[in-house]
């Protein structure tokens, strides 16, 4: 198999990528949507969606009830609602940014995938990563491509024009600027960490996870107890890059009716939460990788040592094992990705610029000097 792969023309290998990414997040996103109503409701204390089914699945005794209950079905539902409704093009916009924004919303979402490892197995004595593109500056390039996104909120803004989605956008191009400068300083430390002194530097996420795979204190420790200000603020500044509550200024619908997005409906409107669902599960990775061991089980704990208790020396089988603690991890962060949008209330839009610029980076900063000499004289050697 891993032959013929390699023996397959570059363009096809990019377009079967591709078209893998696009089939595995759509899907995901759509779930994340469904998970969205179920967490809220189960905070709140309702059933949340469970009316939806399959006639030919709810005649089946006992198991279409269940499904039913758990409102697997709302996926589906959802879906052919929002792809076959009427799909309006108001009159007064400019429709042809009003249609390409949604579309540039995509293009961060998933690109921004491909550099993100989801497991790994071991052969020959080496960890061989699960990643569409491993590439040394991995993590700067998902920053740089990610930071896009904000031209399509910016652009869905100005081209409704209309004072609601207009501000929207102004909003979402302030948050996201002011936020990505911490964002980027607080990651700076792990970097400075894992870039020992005679090694070669890189940007890699895989090296963090492996970083975070080493034997002894320092190196088995995941990051998040090493580096616990840097974890804070990434995990601060993450949930502003993401639009989430409370800092979903972009949108706002108690003031803003909708933002950026108030114009539009239907299909075009569904594929700009696809991107906020994306975004969400591509930086709760990131945060995992970074912060949380990667694949790791445990701290201290590295895969290699699970896989060895367990007796399991297959390659897919190590990289099925890798992939579902990764993912473990990543469900966990989208669950608090949800639990903070149920449970506190929204920022003024005030607030959540002196937050930005007056708290979190002021902070990222005193935070880097202090890794600064600390690294200096506690970073080990691999």
């Amino acid at each position: 198999m891993i032959e013929f792969w390699s023996n397959l023309h570059p363009v096809i290998q990019g377009i079967i990528k591709g078209l893998a990414v696009i089939a595995v997040i759509f899907p995901l996103a759509g779930a994340g949507s469904l998970a969205e109503r179920k967490v809220s409701a189960w905070i709140q204390g309702r059933p949340g969606p469970n009316r939806a089914t399959v006639p030919w699945i709810a005649w089946i005794p006992f198991v279409g009830k269940f499904l039913q209950r758990l409102g697997l079905f709302h996926l589906l539902a959802d879906g052919g609602k929002l792809l076959f409704k009427e799909d309006p093009l108001p009159g007064h916009v400019n429709k042809f940014y009003f249609m390409l924004a949604p579309l540039i919303a995509l293009v961060p979402a998933f690109t921004t995938v491909v550099a993100v490892p989801f497991g790994a197995y071991f052969a020959d004595g080496a960890t061989v990563p699960l990643i569409l593109a491993n590439v040394d500056v991995g993590l700067l390039a998902i920053f740089a491509v990610s930071s896009l996104g904000v031209y399509s909120l910016i652009l869905a803004g100005w081209a409704s024009n209309s004072k609601y989605p207009f501000l929207g956008g102004i909003r979402a191009s302030a948050q996201l600027i002011s936020y990505e400068l911490s964002m980027t300083i607080s990651v700076l430390p792990v970097f400075l960490w894992i870039n020992a002194p005679g090694m070669p530097a890189s940007l890699s996420l895989v090296r963090i996870v492996e970083f975070q795979s080493q034997p002894g204190f320092w190196g088995g420790a995941w990051f998040v107890f090493t580096l616990p200000i840097c974890a804070l603020v990434f995990l601060i500044a993450l949930f502003a890059e993401t639009n989430r509550q409370p800092f979903d200024m972009p949108e706002s619908e108690a003031d803003l009716v909708g933002g950026f997005h108030t114009e539009y409906g239907s299909f075009k409107w569904s594929l700009f939460f696809v991107a906020e669902y994306a975004h969400m599960i591509v930086g709760s990775a990131i945060f995992a990788l970074l912060f949380l061991g990667g694949w790791n089980p445990l701290p201290w704990v590295p895969l290699s040592t699970l896989v060895d208790l367990l007796g399991i020396s297959a390659p897919w089988l190590v990289g099925l094992i890798s992939f579902a603690i990764l993912f473990a991890k990543v469900l966990l962060m989208i669950f608090l990705f949800m639990w903070v949008r149920w449970t506190l209330p929204r920022f003024r839009y005030d607030q959540v610029m002196i937050i930005g610029w007056q708290k979190l980076l002021p902070l990222a900063i005193a935070n880097l000097i202090v890794c600064m000499v600390a690294i200096y004289f506690l970073q080990p050697t691999l």
